[in-house]
């Protein structure tokens, strides 16, 4: 009991300091700090459990990875963390923390977070950002690496592949709407052209 009474007052200054400075910093909006600070936690939680998982196996890490693995795992991961956060057929896992609000460029969709403070927030606002996704993405691909880098790459290949094929859709219908035409060149013009100055009336 005395215990638990130490740990309540040394924490009550510790809450009161959290709660003056999530104050001073949201500025009256709803933004999400503890979800946020859960988010992290879980995080470092995760790739502490697999780094030693990682050395539990025995497994060496490398000394160096090469330049074609880098790249490939760098467009798989942003692939990847892309296709989480925007694709439609991804929907059923934001659902739970957003709302669609309709579609957004080629094949991708725009939607809102439901819920504003929390963790439902914080979420909400990972899962809709690539580039915060990203971090996650990359993280799992490298742990996978280091595990099974044969497995690893065939899946990084996979959405790299895809990332390559979602390039040359867009070149493709940029070149279907006329990307390659010459300017001008559909808009022909017969009216005669004046002489430039200096030149009206030469050779006559």
């Amino acid at each position: 009991m005395a215990l638990a009474d130490g740990v309540q007052r040394i924490g009550r200054p510790l809450r009161r300091w959290a709660r003056v400075q999530e104050r001073e910093y949201t500025n009256g909006q709803p933004r999400p700090l503890a979800g946020d600070l859960g988010a992290m936690g879980v995080y470092l939680g995760v790739v502490s459990a697999a780094a030693a998982a990682v050395r539990a196996s025995g497994r060496r890490l490398p000394d160096r990875i090469p330049g074609g693995d880098g790249a490939l795992l760098t467009v798989a991961a942003f692939r990847l963390a892309r296709g989480i956060a925007k694709d439609p057929v991804a929907s059923p896992l934001r659902a739970p923390f957003t709302r669609f609000e309709g579609a957004s460029g080629h094949a991708g969709v725009a939607e809102e977070v439901r819920e504003h403070g929390g963790v439902k927030h914080a979420v909400g606002e990972l899962v809709t950002c690539p580039f915060c996704l990203a971090q996650w993405v990359g993280t799992g691909f490298v742990f996978g690496y280091v595990s099974a880098p044969r497995a690893t790459r065939l899946a990084a290949l996979t959405m790299t592949m895809v990332a390559g094929s979602d390039v040359l859709q867009f070149a493709y219908d940029a070149i279907q709407n006329g990307a390659l035409t010459p300017a001008g060149e559909d808009a022909a013009d017969d009216t005669p052209v004046p002489d430039p100055p200096g030149r009206r009336g030469a050779g006559r």
